[in-house]
């Protein structure tokens, strides 16, 4: 149970952020639900507090140090401190190397690598002081795997950055008690992967031994055993939820 503790998750408005958010706050976390989009952050909140829970949905861009910033000072004036941050927001970006704008390839590093670094520095300090913290972050197997059938070799890179960054993050963190890991999703149902072709989507699925994709639920799982005091001496790792497909 997570009762006391309170959570920040980014881009928690839908899919996999919202099942995240919803699993934290069913074992007692208070809840800082981050999107882009108001609305949908505010209707995780809405949801959570018909349940008994305690929320608050913020509009922040997490590619904004200042923001950012704010948003923790928010969750600290209506919590009382940080003790668990899921780095989740994310955009992807597919299509050949050569057709990749440095524009597009800027934009998917703000916010697939840029922000989680911005988020863990601006809860860092509060971690260290309380000595202690759970700090998790949403990358993907297109990070180990250079990239997929799409060709999406930006996405590749920005989630690889991610996974190295974990792991210095969470050498850093272990003196002061933080744990710091990270979760590589495959092919899961999400709007974000809604765009594939139906022969995509099988070619993918063939690939991985349990046949199926994933559901937000299953990496939602994953995320509430790092939070959990059962992972308490597990820092620096990366645990595929992806139906088999990596087995590295």
């Amino acid at each position: 149970m997570l009762k006391g503790k309170t959570a920040i998750i980014t881009g928690a408005g839908r899919g996999i952020g919202r099942a995240i958010t919803l699993a934290l706050a069913g074992r007692g976390a208070d809840i800082v639900v981050n999107d882009i989009d108001m609305g949908p952050a505010r209707s995780v909140a809405e949801e959570i507090a018909a349940c008994g829970g305690r929320a608050m949905a913020v509009k922040v861009d997490v590619t904004d140090e200042a923001a950012v910033n704010d948003m923790v000072a928010a969750a600290v004036v209506r919590f009382g401190k940080v003790d668990i941050l899921v780095n989740n927001a994310g955009v992807v970006q597919t299509g050949p190397l050569t057709g990749i704008s440095p524009a597009a390839w800027d934009k998917v590093m703000a916010v697939n690598l840029k922000a989680v670094f911005l988020c863990c520095k601006a809860v860092f300090p509060l971690m260290m002081d309380h000595r202690g913290g759970r700090i998790i972050n949403i990358a993907s197997v297109a990070g180990k795997r250079g990239g997929g059938l799409l060709g999406n070799s930006c996405y590749a890179a920005s989630k690889g950055g991610v996974i190295a960054f974990t792991k210095g993050v969470a050498r850093e963190g272990g003196p002061y008690n933080i744990t710091a890991n990270a979760i590589t999703p495959a092919l899961t149902d999400t709007d974000m992967t809604g765009g594939l072709t139906p022969a995509q989507r099988e070619t993918i699925i063939q690939m991985m031994p349990l046949g199926r994709a994933g559901r937000p639920e299953d990496i939602a799982a994953a995320v509430c055993f790092f939070a959990s005091d059962d992972a308490a001496f597990v820092t620096g790792t990366v645990l595929n939820v992806d139906g088999g497909l990596t087995m590295d």
